[in-house]
């Protein structure tokens, strides 16, 4: 039997909060899946999450979401 090792992990579902999302983040909104593009920084600590369909959402410092990050790239 051979053991199977690509060297790359499955994403795991974690939970996210504004001091931790990063690009690339998949989140589960509203039924359905988004990709985080980019980010910025907003006046008390909350951030604007960019999609990759266009979509913008602000998420707070309270705000919590439940996503999907692959392995680091380094």
């Amino acid at each position: 039997m051979k053991n199977w090792t690509s060297g790359r992990s499955l994403p795991a579902p974690i939970e996210i909060t504004s001091c931790n999302v990063r690009r690339g983040d998949v989140i589960l909104i509203g039924g359905r899946l988004r990709r985080v593009t980019d980010l910025l920084q907003l006046p008390g600590g909350a951030k604007r999450l960019l999609f990759e369909s266009g979509e913008q959402l602000t998420m707070h410092v309270r705000t919590r979401f439940i996503a999907s990050r692959g392995p680091s790239r380094w």
